[in-house]
């Protein structure tokens, strides 16, 4: 049976981890589905790679040697739009919003199953997909407080939403800073980290990811602000 988009797995993964008997495992698991598996043991092996930024997907680590996980998926970012994926089991409160602010599609904590891992390529690379495959516009409609994906589906937002999403389409692709931000918000500006801000940024993300399975060009710009990486016009 031919896979179809909805089921669809990446042709070629980069698997990032230095658990050796983990990786061996996981990586004889996808290429069973028919997935080209490379493995990497850190994140300097896969950058030292003829090309790094060619495959199809990405499942990171986060406790790696040399270059860590979280700094290796904002160097991703910079270079490839596809599909990244963290399987880590560090613990610790701020895991979860520096992986998504770094530019990962998903975080999920070990111990996990190689079937979820599969479940969860999917459902990444799916949105990918999507986005690749139609009109990459969106559109923020102010009059009805909602953002239009280039599927069509159209996204209810918040007050907040609305404003982020504004600064978004007046930046015109370029970086929003955090303190642009956290002015246009009503907020403090600091010179700490704000996890508010983030809060708010991975609520916004997660509201149109559960609407629409394109990929939300929305990425995190390391300790700078944030980028919306596809055509965005305001009506």
């Amino acid at each position: 049976m031919q896979p179809t988009e909805s089921n669809a797995l990446p042709a070629s993964i980069a698997l990032v981890d230095d658990d050796v008997e983990y990786t061996e495992f996981l990586a004889q698991h996808l290429r069973s589905l028919g997935v080209q598996v490379h493995r990497f043991a850190d994140s300097d092996e896969l950058l030292a790679d003829t090309a790094p930024f060619s495959y199809g997907f990405y499942l990171v680590d986060l406790m790696l040697p040399g270059i860590d996980g979280v700094e290796l998926i904002r160097v991703l970012r910079r270079r490839t739009h596809a599909g990244v994926l963290v399987v880590s089991g560090r613990v610790a409160e701020d895991v979860f919003s520096s992986v998504v602010d770094a530019g990962a599609d998903m975080h999920l904590a070990k111990p996990v199953t190689f079937d979820q891992v599969v479940v969860a390529i999917r459902a990444v690379h799916r949105r990918v997909i999507a986005t690749e495959s139609g009109s990459k516009e969106w559109v923020l409609d102010r009059h009805a407080g909602q953002l239009v994906a280039p599927d069509g589906v159209r996204v209810d937002l918040s007050e907040g939403d609305l404003v982020v999403m504004q600064c978004f389409a007046e930046a015109e692709g370029q970086t929003v800073t955090r303190e642009q931000l956290c002015v246009r918000l009503g907020r403090p500006v600091t010179d700490e980290p704000d996890n508010t801000l983030s809060a708010t940024l991975y609520r916004l993300r997660r509201r149109i990811e559960r609407a629409t399975p394109v990929v939300v060009p929305m990425q995190s710009q390391s300790r700078v602000g944030y980028i919306f990486r596809a055509p965005l016009r305001a009506v």
